[in-house]
């Protein structure tokens, strides 16, 4: 992430390279290019230039054409100082290495940023191991070919985890570790699956959402506790579950992974154990970050996701959060407070009408509509308990 350098410690510098492919807009990959960023910087990476390039498809050898590897190549001789090249695709393992070769400084893809940045954040045994079983399934098809990518020690975005070791460029040896790590993921599993049983038959409900949507300050809000929250993308990798109780009625509330567009399918698939608290909730809060310009796109981006992990249709309540920026953002001093009020009342409508009525607009940071929010908690709740225990659902009033 941040090498040393005569015992000074400095940020990686990167150029972040993406591809405009048909039926994209030159906008839109732009906004692509803004959140790989923004995942550079939590990886602990500068970002110096963006370069993008318009292609039907990609080149099987390069992924670009040499024409635009010729350019990236001459920027980095003039700047002098360029550390590592990014690319918003995922790239195979011969053109990974390809482009090592063409423009002279270490590449990594989406995916390999990703990882790195999951395998910096994990703490516990479970998201550790969950991690660098996703590291290892990225490398096993790309072994072929990528002997200088895997034998890389100099440290650096990219490079945390199985990667830095000799062993792993034995493809046998890669999957045996595979074999071991996923063993190890169903010991660990059985333990939370019994620690799940043990919390006895209250109604669960888990916060889901586009990653650095607020949903940690929203647990810390609703619960009362301190979960670790930070504007970072994937500030936590560990789910979090309290025990809540609005009006004597009580919930487990439970705290999860933010989900992110291109999310390596690798990481789904080790990450799904800790998802379960998704799977098994009886109701799902799912935040969203209103004041972000592409707010419509990642909602889309968590319904597919959570459409995958087969949680797709369970009782979902929608959380416009940051609605203080979103004002910020949308609203001048100039304007009417009449007009303010009407463009809020038609964005309300609007999402009232989507979600039948299941959303609630707030501010987890400013307080706003809490209690609003809690209210539709509870009604939910309460809902469930009368449908699962109606011999005992009065105990909960």
């Amino acid at each position: 992430m941040i090498e040393k350098k005569q015992n000074i410690y400095r940020e990686e510098r990167a150029i972040l390279v993406a591809m405009i492919k048909a039926g994209e807009t030159e906008q839109q990959v732009n906004e692509y290019l803004t959140e790989l960023q923004f995942l550079a910087e939590t990886a602990g990476a500068v970002t110096v230039k963006t370069f993008t390039q318009k292609m039907q498809k990609p080149d099987s050898k390069t992924f670009l054409g040499k024409g635009k590897l010729e350019e990236i190549k001459n920027y980095i001789i003039f700047k002098g100082d360029i550390d590592l090249v990014i690319f918003d695709d995922e790239l195979t393992g011969s053109q990974i290495i390809n482009i090592e070769k063409a423009v002279g400084k270490k590449t990594i893809d989406r995916s390999d940023l990703i990882l790195d940045i999951f395998a910096s954040r994990a703490k516990t045994a479970q998201a550790k191991t969950q991690v660098e079983l996703a590291q290892y399934q990225y490398l096993l098809p790309r072994l072929k070919g990528m002997w200088k990518h895997l034998e890389r020690q100099g440290g650096g975005v990219g490079t945390r985890g199985p990667g830095e070791t000799e062993i792993e460029t034995d493809r046998r040896l890669v999957k045996d570790k595979i074999s071991l790590l996923r063993k190890r993921l169903q010991e660990i599993d059985k333990q939370a699956f019994t620690q799940r049983k043990e919390r006895g038959e209250f109604i669960r409900v888990a916060l889901v959402g586009y990653t650095n949507v607020g949903k940690s300050t929203l647990m810390n809000v609703l619960s009362k506790s301190e979960v670790f929250a930070e504007n970072k993308l994937f500030a936590t990798l560990d789910t979090t579950t309290r025990k809540v109780v609005f009006e004597q009625t009580p919930f487990l509330l439970s705290d999860t992974v933010g989900f992110i567009r291109k999310l390596p399918h690798h990481l789904v698939e080790s990450f799904k154990s800790t998802l379960d608290e998704v799977i098994e909730a009886d109701v799902l809060l799912h935040v969203v970050d209103i004041s972000h310009p592409k707010y419509e796109e990642q909602i889309q981006v968590v319904n597919k996701t959570l459409a995958d992990l087969g949680a797709g249709e369970k009782p979902t309540i929608t959380i416009f959060n940051k609605m203080d920026k979103f004002e910020e953002l949308v609203f001048d001093k100039w304007l009417d407070d009449d007009v303010k009020k009407q463009i809020i009342n038609e964005l309300k409508e609007k999402w009232q009408e989507i979600t039948k009525g299941n959303c609630v607009f707030i501010s987890a940071t400013e307080k706003l509509n809490i209690t609003e929010l809690r209210q539709t908690i509870l009604n939910n709740v309460r809902k469930m308990y009368q449908l699962r225990y109606p011999y005992k659902a009065e105990y909960f009033y």
